[in-house]
């Protein structure tokens, strides 16, 4: 494992252009092309990404699953399901922090030394989008602070907004 220490930043990106290792799509429980971001990504790795999604689906709330990258900068994608909003009782914030977990586990398994995340579940899913920054932060710190070969994480944030919640929560 690395003996760097990890740099965490956030800014407004698109992050099908991230020259990364793995870039993290908010995926939907059934890796299906979706809206936002997961279309995006979809639209930029090609065709071959369905198939692949196909093979390891589904992937629960809460977990996440990888693909290669195909035509995108990033050799992987992690598919990375978050939780709907529903007022916050059934364990949303738990199930989202688990989510970015499986994400940086699994990018740890795969020797990803730079990984990108969207701002998972904020979107269409409604997840209040300062809550949802603020579980994100603490589960890469407290990730990044153990044994890990991830140097580099970048909150990929598409608009001013999103980099103001990642701003106000630290980073």
């Amino acid at each position: 494992m690395s003996s760097t220490v990890p740099e965490i930043t956030a800014r407004v990106a698109d992050i099908t252009t991230l020259k990364v290792d793995a870039v993290v799509n908010a995926a939907n429980e059934g890796l299906l092309r979706g809206g936002g971001v997961c279309g995006a990504i979809f639209k930029a790795a090609g065709p071959g990404l369905e198939e692949a999604c196909r093979e390891v689906s589904p992937c629960p709330t809460g977990q996440a699953r990888i693909t290669p990258g195909f035509t995108l900068p990033a050799k992987y994608i992690i598919h990375a399901v978050g939780p709907i909003w529903h007022s916050g009782g059934q364990g949303e914030g738990l199930l989202l922090a688990s989510a970015y977990g499986y994400a940086l586990k699994l990018a740890d398994e795969h020797a990803c030394r730079s990984i990108a995340f969207p701002a998972i579940s904020t979107g269409i899913y409604g997840f209040p989008l300062q809550a949802a920054t603020d579980i994100a932060i603490k589960v890469v710190r407290e990730h990044l602070a153990g044994t890990t070969g991830i140097e580099q994480v970048i909150f990929a944030c598409f608009s001013d907004e999103v980099l103001g919640a990642y701003r106000k929560a630290g980073i």
